[in-house]
C-alpha cells in the first residue's frame, strides 16, 4: 500500500478548489442504505456489552431494582446514540465528524460506586449532578485542552494506540470466559470453544468473502456464533420476553440531580481522564481513516464528549466518552464513513426507547462477542504497532520512550492490585492503563525529545519526528 495519503483534509494537501471537489473524503461519504443500516449495526453488536455493562454495576450497588437497573441501562443505550450523532453529525464547532462512538465511560463506575454505595435514588442523583458540572466544565477546558496535540508525535499516538488495543483484550477474554466471574460456568470449556470457534468463523469470512459481505464478516460471525450457540444451551432467550415494548427514558426519573463538592472532585478527575483517552481514540482513528485529527478536530470531538455527558443525566445516562473497540472494527472492514457510525447512532436510540429490541441484540452471548472481540481489540493494537513503525525508534531515546510507557501502562493488565495501597481518588487515573501509559510517554518525549533541543547544535533534532507526524500515513489494513 502506498504511504503517500490520497485525501488529506488539510489545505495545504489540495492542490486547487477542482481538486478537492473531484471525489469525497471517505469519511464524509455515503452509502447505500442497506449498507448503511448493517454496517451501523455492526457497530452496535460489537459496543452494546460496553454499554449496558457500567450501569448493570451500578444499580445494583446504588440500591436500585432490577427494573431500574434495566431502565438505567436503556437509558444509556439512548445517550449513547445522542452523543455518537454529537461526534458523528456535529454541528456548529461540535463533534470530530469522524466514524467516532461514543458509550459510557468505564472510568466513572468505581468513582460512581463510591459516591452513590446503598443510597438509592439519591446516590443517582448525586452522581448525575457531579456529571453535570464535570462536563460543563470539561466542556469549558476542551479549546485548551486539544492544544496538546502537538505533544502526540509518533513515538507516543503509536504507544498509545499499541496501549488502546491491548488494554482492551482483557475485556475480550473475559468474555471469552463468560463474562461473571461468579458464575459456576465461568472459563468452563464451553464458553471458552465458543469462543474460539466465533474468532475462526469470522478470520474464515474475512478470507472468504468479498466486497460488501467481507465489511460486515463481524456481524456475520456474531449471528452465526449466536446460532451455533443456541444448541449448545448458552443462548438467553429470558430477556425479551421480560423486556418491555417501549419505554422512553423519563427526564429526571430518579429526581432532580444533587451536587455535593466530594462527588464533584471526583467526577472531574474521571472528566479529565475521559479527554485524555479521547484526544488519543481521535489521534488513533484520524490515522487509521486518513484524517489525521489537528486541534480543531480534537476541539470539536472533546466537546460533543462533555456536550453529550451534559446531557446524559437528563435522560438518566452516565458520562460518555470515545469507544476504543469500534476503532478496530473501523480498521478492520476498511469502512470509513462517518455516516455509518451515525446511523449505528441511531439505532442506539431505537434501542433506548424499545427495550424489545435492544434485548434482540442482548441475545449475543458474551463468549460470541469475545471471540469476535479478540480480533476488533487486536487490530487496534496492530495499528499502534504500524504507527511505531514511523516513530524513529533507531533512535535510543525513542525506544526508551516506548519502554517505559508501555511498561507503566501495562501495570494495570498484568497485575490489577499493583495500586492497591493508594488513595481512592488516584486509582481512578492509575487503573487506567491508557492514562498512565499516555501521561508517561507525554512526559519523557518532552525530556528526551524536546527540552534543551533548542540549544542542541547536534543531529539529532526532534524535526524529523514531527514532520513525520504530519506526514505519517498508518494504513489500517
Amino acid at each position: 500500500m502506498a504511504a503517500t495519503p490520497r485525501f488529506r483534509n488539510d489545505a495545504s494537501a489540495a492542490p486547487g478548489p477542482e481538486a478537492a471537489s473531484d471525489r469525497k473524503h471517505p469519511v464524509d461519504e455515503t452509502l447505500p442504505p442497506l449498507k448503511m443500516v448493517t454496517s451501523g449495526l455492526q457497530h452496535v453488536a460489537a459496543m452494546y456489552a460496553g454499554v449496558v455493562a457500567p450501569p448493570m454495576i451500578v444499580g445494583p450497588a446504588v440500591g436500585l431494582t432490577p427494573k431500574e437497573t434495566a431502565f438505567l441501562m436503556g437509558a444509556s443505550l439512548f445517550t449513547a446514540g445522542i452523543a455518537t450523532l454529537l461526534q458523528t453529525l456535529g454541528f456548529w464547532r461540535i463533534g470530530a465528524r469522524l466514524p467516532f462512538v461514543n458509550g459510557v465511560s468505564f472510568a466513572g463506575v468505581t468513582p460512581m460506586v463510591a459516591i452513590g454505595k446503598d443510597r438509592g435514588h439519591d446516590g443517582i442523583a448525586v452522581i448525575f449532578g457531579a456529571i453535570i458540572v464535570a462536563s460543563l466544565l470539561g466542556f469549558v477546558l476542551a479549546p485548551y485542552f486539544c492544544k496538546l496535540v502537538r505533544f502526540f508525535p509518533p513515538v507516543v499516538t503509536g504507544t498509545v494506540i499499541t496501549l488502546i488495543g491491548v488494554s482492551l483484550l482483557p475485556v475480550a477474554f473475559n468474555w471469552s470466559q463468560g463474562g461473571n466471574a461468579t458464575a459456576d460456568d465461568y472459563g468452563s470449556t464451553t464458553n471458552i470453544t465458543m469462543a474460539a470457534v466465533t474468532l475462526v468463523i469470522v478470520l474464515a469470512l474475512r478470507k472468504l468473502l468479498r466486497g460488501f459481505l467481507q465489511q460486515i464478516a463481524i456481524l456475520l460471525g456474531l449471528v452465526a456464533g449466536t446460532l451455533v450457540a443456541i444448541p449448545v444451551g448458552i443462548t438467553d432467550f429470558g430477556a425479551i420476553g421480560d423486556a418491555d415494548v417501549v419505554g422512553f427514558p423519563t427526564p429526571f426519573h430518579f429526581g432532580a440531580p444533587q451536587f455535593e463538592i466530594a462527588a464533584i472532585v471526583s467526577m472531574c478527575i474521571v472528566m479529565l481522564v475521559c479527554m485524555t483517552e479521547s484526544t488519543a481514540d481521535m489521534l488513533a482513528l484520524g490515522r487509521i481513516v486518513d484524517r489525521p485529527a489537528d486541534e480543531r478536530t480534537i476541539e470539536g470531538g472533546l466537546r460533543a464528549d462533555t456536550l453529550g455527558s451534559a446531557l446524559s443525566p437528563l435522560f438518566n445516562g452516565f458520562m460518555c466518552s470515545a469507544f476504543a473497540q469500534n476503532i478496530g472494527l473501523v480498521a478492520m472492514t476498511k469502512v470509513r464513513s462517518r455516516f455509518v457510525v451515525a446511523a449505528g447512532g441511531g439505532i442506539l436510540i431505537l434501542l433506548g426507547l424499545f427495550p424489545v429490541a435492544a434485548s434482540v441484540i442482548a441475545l449475543v452471548p458474551l463468549p460470541v462477542l469475545g471471540g469476535a472481540g479478540i480480533v476488533l481489540f487486536g487490530s487496534v493494537a496492530a495499528s499502534g504497532i504500524q504507527t511505531l513503525a514511523t516513530a524513529a525508534l533507531e533512535k535510543g531515546e525513542n525506544a526508551l520512550i516506548v519502554a517505559a510507557a508501555v511498561g507503566v501502562g501495562l501495570i494495570p493488565i498484568a497485575a490489577p492490585d499493583f495500586y492497591h495501597a493508594f488513595p481512592k481518588d488516584l486509582l481512578v487515573v492509575l487503573d487506567s492503563g491508557i492514562s498512565t501509559g499516555c501521561v508517561v510517554a507525554i512526559v519523557l518525549n518532552l525530556a528526551f525529545n524536546h527540552l534543551g533541543r533548542a540549544a542542541d547544535p547536534g543531529p539529532a533534532e526532534p524535526a524529523p519526528e514531527g514532520e513525520a507526524l504530519d506526514r505519517a500515513v498508518v494504513p489500517a489494513h
